[in-house]
């Protein structure tokens, strides 16, 4: 079912819907493309010499790639932008037939050529957004400023369109785009959260706003930018189980708190940062912030709790009447889920499943109308191949599972027709790589960053720790402060000590200096396996794409963020037919 979107004055642009034809000849190529070079998207740079990456690749590529400064890396390779390309050498056809087609078959990642390094309301101070109000700048860094603007514009357009006035945040963190979307575009937003201490931060800063608030309008009786009903967000901590069913999902927005009196009463700005979420500050987020829509909140939980209020005691024999007592109940919860009020879903960077989740409800539950999502952390996607990749987010551990329908999907492929093409399999490797930002690698190339030779250090010290312990294979070693500024003897006595070797470890002073000879050559392969980066993304967002397609919904797929900024930029949009 096509439905039109019109573009509102933020959003200048969408990219045109794909017939369903289109998409499917589009996967084939993804998934024949990206199945030929697998052998780059899979392979891990720190095992550059451990594993001889270099010679990998086809001797004719070598040749003309070992050579290549950085400003010609950018240029040659990563940029597809760029027009005066001036070769040192004559290239095989095979890897220009590479380079063209990566970037002929990527999603293009601006809405416009003119898309800029920084961002127009970042010229005047890089770190305050002059488009955002400053009430909503504060706590929030310029990419989030960037996103939550952005975004917010394009979540009250759908608004508009589908006539619902509830939004529901989903992964709503801190709670700065519930903000926006609440106290400056006047819409009812219910935001769900797993993590209780950002669910508790999140309810510190609204009293903060408030507080803000409550100043200005004593100096001045009109607030720009800012609904006059005040409509205040609702909280809600939990955790969104993926294998539940939409009737799940609902009912865990119902009873996630409990509603008050009214508002709370704003109070001033801490002068110490949240650093816990203690008993009480949780019993108040919980009892009490939740549910300050008691008289503003005109959508998700008012009508709810208004009919609750109405219920009377069952009379008669509790004994005798238990059946009918639990199926009075049982229709009363049914009836109260179908009587739920229509809204938008949306979330902004939802990790790993968790976007995918909302597309299935999206498509099965009746009073989701529109979405906006933005996906992030892709290699936390589960496939069939990796059930439970690292870094997945598991339940809690006081989640109980209760009535829901389990699902056997996984995070992808969700559609039908991808599911069917040969060599369809991304990796946990090429997910995770799909996550790089391309545009910042290539400005560090053509300004010669000295964060360019990390990799080499990492790939020197795997081959180091190898050579002691061939067992410990890829091991964990967090961020070494400065690294690029360290010699290599100085990184490798820190990062041995993190994976329990001996940080005096005799190092071959010759073996060490031949490979930082090689440091170039590492920075080529990485930017080959980059290349491939917005590729991968593509399969996985076009695969949503066909998702919706094969349940009758048509999607657009919006580059909404500049990609400087903001690399996970892509927004897919999608809205229902009216009813």
């Amino acid at each position: 079912m096509s439905v039109e979107l019109s573009a509102a004055p933020d959003v200048e642009m969408f990219t045109p819907s794909f017939s369903s034809d289109q998409q499917k000849e589009l996967a084939k190529r993804l998934t024949t493309f990206l199945s030929e070079y697998s052998y780059l998207t899979d392979s891990f740079i720190i095992e550059f010499f451990s594993e001889d990456l270099w010679h990998r690749l086809p001797r004719t590529w070598q040749t003309v790639l070992q050579d290549l400064s950085y400003p010609q890396i950018a240029d040659l390779l990563l940029d597809a932008s760029h027009k005066d390309r001036r070769y040192p050498s004559v290239w095989p056809l095979s890897l220009l037939a590479f380079r063209a087609t990566a970037h002929a078959l990527a999603f293009p990642r601006e809405r416009r050529v003119s898309d800029s390094v920084k961002p127009e309301e970042f010229v005047e101070n890089q770190s305050q957004s002059s488009l955002l109000r400053h009430i909503f700048r504060k706590h929030v860094k310029p990419k989030k400023q960037h996103e939550i603007r952005k975004l917010g514009m394009l979540v009250k357009q759908l608004s508009d369109q589908t006539g619902c006035r509830s939004v529901v945040d989903v992964g709503s963190g801190q709670g700065h785009l519930t903000r926006f979307l609440s106290f400056g575009l006047g819409l009812s937003v219910t935001a769900i959260e797993a993590d209780h201490t950002l669910v508790c931060m999140a309810s510190r800063y609204d009293s903060e706003l408030l507080w803000v608030l409550q100043k200005e309008k004593q100096k001045q009786n009109c607030l720009s930018q800012l609904s006059e009903t005040l409509p205040i967000p609702r909280h809600v901590a939990g955790w969104v189980n993926p294998k539940a069913s939409w009737e799940v999902f609902i009912k865990q927005l119902k009873s996630g708190g409990h509603v008050g009196d009214g508002p709370p009463t704003p109070s001033g700005p801490s002068k110490k940062r949240l650093r816990g979420c203690d008993q009480q500050i949780c019993s108040d987020v919980i009892q009490t912030s939740h549910s300050h829509g008691s008289t503003h909140h005109d959508g998700l939980s008012q009508d709810f709790n208004k009919k609750e209020a109405k219920k009377e005691p069952s009379a008669g024999n509790c004994c005798s009447g238990n059946h009918r007592v639990y199926e009075e109940a049982a229709n009363q919860e049914e009836n109260s889920v179908q009587e739920y009020p229509d809204f938008v879903l949306t979330g902004l960077h939802a990790c790993g499943d968790l976007s995918a989740t909302l597309l299935r409800h999206f498509v099965s539950c009746p009073h989701v109308r529109g979405i906006t999502s933005v996906a992030c952390c892709y290699m936390k996607i589960t496939t069939k191949e990796n059930p439970t990749p690292p870094g997945l987010v598991t339940p809690p551990s006081s989640f109980t599972p209760g009535s829901e329908s389990f699902l056997s999907d996984f995070g992808y492929p969700m559609s039908s027709w991808v599911q069917t093409l040969p060599g369809h399999q991304l990796s946990y490797k090429a997910r995770e790589g799909a996550c790089h930002a391309v545009e910042d690698y290539v400005r560090r190339l053509r300004e010669g960053s000295e964060l360019l030779r990390t990799h080499c250090y990492r790939a020197m010290l795997e081959t180091f720790v190898r050579d002691t312990r061939p067992d410990l294979r890829r091991a964990g070693i967090q961020t070494i402060k400065k690294a690029h500024l360290l010699p290599f003897t100085e990184y490798a006595r820190l990062g041995l000590a993190r994976v329990g070797l001996p940080p005096d470890l005799p190092l071959d002073p010759e073996r060490v200096e031949a490979m930082l000879k090689h440091q170039s050559r590492v920075v080529v392969y990485f930017s080959l396996t980059l290349l491939l980066a917005p590729v991968v993304e593509t399969l996985v967002l076009l695969d949503r794409m066909m998702y919706l397609q094969e349940n009758d919904l048509d999607s657009q797929l919006v580059p909404l963020f500049n990609p400087n900024l903001s690399p996970r930029n892509f927004v897919l949009v999608a809205l229902k037919p009216p009813r």
